[in-house]
């Protein structure tokens, strides 16, 4: 995603470089989205992990 993001990013400047007015909006856009991912990534690799305890067996499982 990163990579993804790079690339818009240098693709952006080229069309502002060429005057491809519109090329920038959309590229603007994807941009955008490509970031809010990212984004959405980091929060969810931030997130504490969870206890789940040691299982246990009731002691008619063991007959």
């Amino acid at each position: 995603m990163e990579e993804i993001r790079d690339n818009l990013v240098a693709r952006i400047a080229e069309a502002e470089r060429e005057g491809w007015l519109g090329e920038v909006e959309g590229l603007k856009v994807s941009l955008a989205g490509a970031e809010d991912k990212l984004a959405q990534i980091d929060r969810g690799s931030q997130k504490a992990s969870i206890s789940l305890g040691m299982p246990t067996t009731r002691r008619g499982d063991l007959e």
